[in-house]
């Protein structure tokens, strides 16, 4: 377990911990709200890193007892029961340490964040927008599997079926980290159940994927910067949500930034979600900025079509989902439809490292 320890620094995390923990008995500390939360939630993620690494220091241990007791059960020619209880036990182990090794390769600056997930169809009409569809079902799968909330935070459904957008924000510890790997274009073949001919057909579809920015002093928006029109919702939500304007368009004049939400019932809460959608999509953009001046490239922007894809899923006429940055392979394409996205995310952090 030293090398656990040395991966996740966990000493630094529990000094980190003290150190806000104390802060917290502080005169005053609960005049300032917004630094308040900030602290309180930093705390209960510590406290979570923290459980989870002696979860497995302490999973070590009744090993090393178990191993014990095995090299004396074979002294005395029993012990069958007890290897394959020790089997399991460096099962679990391994998998943990590899889940605590994954989690350290999350340290960029907003890793620990929340995810702000967009999905676009490319051109195809109905396919495309079904393939979307498809895609957003396999995050939220995902996301579930994960312990991770997810909310709808913008829905414009298809004409025929499917989507012609959709922005979710899912929340959770790390969400961001582990969802920055789908980020790209995303290729579907399959026998398309909208060809009454029964053809194979190609479709494409974009994920951009955000990290929720807080509101805070690094990130000003001047209100004389913003246009804001209000809207009566589209789908799903019953009389309120047609007949009253409560969604809300902001324009960010300065960079043309648009963004939208009419997921909440209240004019007030769609505009919160809203800003924080279009926070994101600034901090973005600052950050290809300065990529763009250290690289002396242009942004990662990719026609939604064939030669940009990340990942292709195909259904016909074998099965197969392949990751085109790292290769990894998985041939059970309805398990990864279901959200079984963890070869692909792992590999691509190991590769980033």
């Amino acid at each position: 377990m030293k090398k656990c320890g040395a991966i996740f620094d966990i000493a630094a995390k529990q000094d980190r911990l003290q150190e806000l923990e104390a802060a917290m008995l502080e005169a005053g500390f609960w005049d300032n709200q917004e630094l308040a939360q900030k602290t309180t939630r930093e705390i209960s993620e510590l406290k979570r890193t923290i459980k989870r690494w002696q979860s497995v220091r302490d999973l070590y241990d009744d090993v090393q007892v178990l191993a014990e007791l095995v090299d004396e059960a074979e002294d005395e020619g029993e012990g069958a029961e007890l290897q394959a209880e020790l089997d399991t036990s460096l099962a679990s182990l391994e998998k943990a340490v590899d889940q605590l090794e994954l989690e350290s390769l999350l340290s960029g600056e907003y890793d620990a964040s929340n995810a702000i997930v967009a999905i676009h169809p490319g051109a195809g009409g109905t396919e495309a927008q079904d393939w979307a569809a498809m895609l957003w079902r396999m995050y939220t799968r995902w996301a579930e599997d994960q312990g991770y909330s997810v909310e709808i935070l913008d829905y414009q459904p298809g004409e025929e079926a499917g989507i012609k957008d959709v922005t979710l924000l899912i929340k959770g510890l790390y969400a961001y980290g582990y969802l920055k790997a789908e980020k790209g274009v995303h290729r579907l073949v399959r026998i398309s159940p909208f060809d009454a001919s029964g053809r194979r057909h190609t479709s494409f579809s974009s994920v951009e994927v955000l990290p929720e920015i807080e509101d805070d002093l690094t990130m000003e928006i001047s209100p004389d910067d913003l246009r804001i029109d209000t809207y009566r919702s589209s789908g799903a939500g019953g009389q309120h949500v047609n007949k009253t304007e409560s969604a809300v368009r902001i324009t960010h004049l300065p960079t043309g930034i648009v963004v939208q939400c009419q997921s909440e019932r209240s004019q007030h809460a769609n505009r919160e979600s809203a800003m924080k959608i279009l926070r994101a999509k600034l901090m973005e953009r600052q950050l290809a900025e300065q990529r763009a001046k250290l690289e002396s490239i242009k942004g990662e922007q990719q026609e939604i079509a064939w030669g940009s894809q990340i990942r292709s899923y195909v259904f016909c006429p074998y099965t197969m989902v392949k990751d085109h940055r790292t290769n990894v392979e998985v041939g059970n394409v309805d398990a990864v439809m279901d959200g079984y996205l963890d070869p692909f995310i792992e590999a691509f952090l190991k590769m980033k490292r």
